[in-house]
């Protein structure tokens, strides 16, 4: 796709526009340029420059809700195309992971099980069954992503950024709502205790994006630990996402049916 030096780049594909959209959504705000290795290596894959799939990304960010709320547009000019696949998959995010995963694969002539690391004599000999796991871990592993890339992968609860203390945690959990099991808007990024606790119902966050914490923990006030660890964020706000703002119907949701309080 590489042009020569004074010949203008070709316009941008649907296709690349939908795998640039993942990487959008994997991408902490703040890492949306050149020099970062992701936005590197799709370059290269797309056979753009680091600068243009850098420029493609602050286009989409100009759509971003989130974004807008905050006062921060991105580029003030952008392309139909990034319009047409925030429209088709912002709401569609199954799609927007099963789609953009079978495009890199063809792209990169690299099976989808291998870039998501999993050992292949380890996969389900049938052919359905293993098209239904890797198909599984395609979505847990763009929710994982776009969960802790929106929070800059920190808790939002305590500020932890070691990776692998880290949860995309479940607002309605996964068995309750199909429709929305991937969607970023129904998670936190939880270390491994508060997800625990969140997924018991022990504490909650509100709509106005404040810890909750159940009135079982608060009344063992002589639980010096427990008033480490979780006591001491009742009432706390949360470190809000860079995009991806929890949906309050889902805060609702979780505040009173999954909260024992």
């Amino acid at each position: 796709m590489k042009t020569g030096k004074n010949s203008p780049s070709p316009l941008w594909t649907h296709e690349e526009h939908v795998i640039t959209f993942n990487l959008y959504c994997r991408t902490p705000f703040g890492r949306m340029h050149r020099g970062n290795p992701d936005v590197i290596a799709l370059a290269a894959v797309l056979g753009r420059t680091p600068s243009a799939v850098a420029r493609k990304l602050s286009n989409f960010a100009r759509l971003d809700p989130t974004l807008q709320r905050r006062g921060i547009k991105g580029l003030d000019h952008g392309a139909k195309g990034e319009e047409l696949v925030w429209e088709e998959f912002f709401q569609n995010w199954e799609l927007l992971a099963a789609e953009s995963a079978r495009l890199m694969s063809e792209r990169t002539s690299t099976p989808i099980e291998e870039s998501l690391g999993l050992d292949a004599a380890e996969l389900p000999q049938g052919a359905t069954e293993r098209q239904s796991l890797v198909s599984l871990r395609v979505k847990q592993d763009f929710f994982r992503a776009s969960v802790l890339a929106a929070y800059n992968f920190r808790c939002c609860v305590t500020g932890i950024s070691e990776g692998r203390l880290l949860n995309a945690s479940h607002i309605v959990p996964w068995s309750v709502d199909k429709f929305n099991r991937i969607n970023p808007q129904n998670g936190l990024c939880l270390n491994a205790l508060h997800d625990r606790a969140f997924d018991r119902g022990l504490i909650t966050v509100t709509p106005d994006m404040r810890v909750k914490v159940a009135k079982v923990l608060l009344k063992k006030k002589q639980d010096e630990n427990l008033h480490t660890f979780i006591n001491q964020y009742n009432g706390k706000e949360i470190m809000l996402p860079a995009h991806f703002v929890p949906d309050q119907s889902f805060l609702l949701y979780h505040n009173t049916v999954v909260f024992k309080n």
